[in-house]
């Protein structure tokens, strides 16, 4: 009976934890490409380094007003915007948050006086992310070629816990947070001619 037990158990573990056989399409495979690079950055601690890969769009990552703390770049790859925070090794990046739209009135959650609701920002769970690197994968539908987004980031560096965002533009409120503004059309300059623009 004791067999009997042990063999149920190792069959539903064995159910819970196997492997599907089912082939990726073409997104999925993108998907778990960029999820084991992730992967592979987080466990080997490297870090964000410049290197010849054009971005679409590419700006700093500020920590606390003052601080590079890294860079966050935006790509194409299919039906998705690429935007990914990468830390300069110095900064440890904790919870994220991301708003995105066409640059109009209310593409960003706003107070009365003009200071983002970091909190109602639509994208809080990136699609991968590890201590130096954090991957959000936006569908373009719907955005214009004109469009804004709002990279905000809880930091964790020499000078300790900071707010960090995406540098840009200041919304109109009284604090330092930021937006940027990119055209999707800069993506075919950048990448040849490929993708969808």
């Amino acid at each position: 009976m004791r067999h009997f037990n042990l063999l149920l158990s190792v069959m539903a573990i064995s159910f819970l934890f196997g492997c599907s056989n089912e082939p990726l399409n073409e997104d999925q495979a993108n998907l778990e490409r960029r999820r084991n690079d992730v992967k592979l950055a987080a466990q080997s601690e490297t870090t964000f380094t410049s290197n010849d890969d054009v971005h679409c769009f590419e700006t700093t990552l500020v920590a606390g007003q003052h601080h590079e703390a890294g860079l966050v770049t935006v790509d194409i790859e299919g039906d998705y915007l690429i935007i990914t925070y990468s830390s300069n090794g110095d900064w440890e990046i904790g919870t994220t948050h991301l708003s995105i739209g066409n640059c109009d009135e209310n593409w960003a959650p706003l107070t009365g006086s003009g200071n983002p609701k970091v909190g109602h920002f639509e994208y809080t769970e990136p699609y991968s992310y590890g201590p130096y690197e954090v991957v959000y994968m936006v569908s373009l539908e719907g955005l214009d070629d004109h469009y804004c987004f709002a990279a905000h980031a809880e930091v964790v560096g020499p000078s300790g816990g900071e707010t960090a965002w995406a540098d840009g533009s200041q919304f109109d409120g009284n604090g330092w947070a930021m937006y940027v503004e990119s055209y999707l059309s800069d993506c075919q300059e950048n990448n040849g001619g490929n993708g969808p623009y």
